[in-house]
């Protein structure tokens, strides 16, 4: 009985800090749904006091860009999951790849946003630059609002891109395998919220019209 005690005592520890570091993740992601739920709640009562003026302001979007990053971000979704699966079964080689992959889709989706940004950028459209300044009120609110939910999401983008990072390093090290890999599970979690987060982004912004 004490043999049994001994050998159980270890891994029942291992067991409740996972626990535990999953508890915390979620908390984490319950405010992050916070801070972005109101975010949208401003959006929405914006967009209510100027439906034309966001409707014309939509039409500067790129819609193609914007689906683009949709699918790379859903294809990244799909990717780190399977990560999760693959060193739950022992496959810490393809672990690391599936997470590579991920982390070149989250590259793909900030090239792709540099260059949206840098084209609204140069038309002017930046708060503080003369046309935006000159936009009707209704117009000037959306690209505000737009450039600020959006890098928000970005910098969201390269947080978890970091995550990722150091999952891959510790799993390469060994520190994440088989019979700890909550890790890569939390990981996993963050960002699938990005991607949802950026699932609503894309209408609200996007498909105005």
């Amino acid at each position: 009985m004490e043999h049994t005690s001994a050998f159980s005592l270890p891994n029942s520890g291992h067991n409740r800090d996972a626990e535990a570091s999953k508890m915390g993740m979620w908390l984490f992601l319950f405010t992050e749904l916070l801070l972005f739920g109101g975010l949208f709640i401003v959006y929405m009562v914006y967009r209510s006091l100027n439906p034309e003026s966001f409707l014309l302001a939509s039409f500067e979007l790129d819609v193609a860009m914007g689906t683009f990053n949709t699918v790379v971000l859903l294809v990244s979704s799909m990717t780190i999951a399977m990560s999760i699966t693959a060193i739950q079964t022992g496959n810490a080689k393809k672990s690391i790849f599936l997470l590579y992959t991920t982390l070149g889709l989250a590259i793909v989706f900030l090239i792709v946003k540099y260059f949206e940004w840098s084209a609204k950028i140069h038309h002017g459209l930046f708060p503080g630059f003369e046309v935006y300044d000159n936009l009707p009120p209704g117009e000037s609110l959306f690209f505000f609002l737009y450039f600020f939910m959006t890098g928000l999401h970005a910098l969201h983008i390269i947080i978890g891109g970091i995550i990722i990072s150091v999952v891959i390093y510790r799993t390469k090290k060994g520190l994440v395998n088989k019979e700890k890999y909550t890790l890569t599970e939390n990981a996993g979690l963050y960002w699938h919220l990005v991607d949802l987060i950026w699932i609503y982004l894309f209408p609200l912004f996007y498909l105005i019209h």
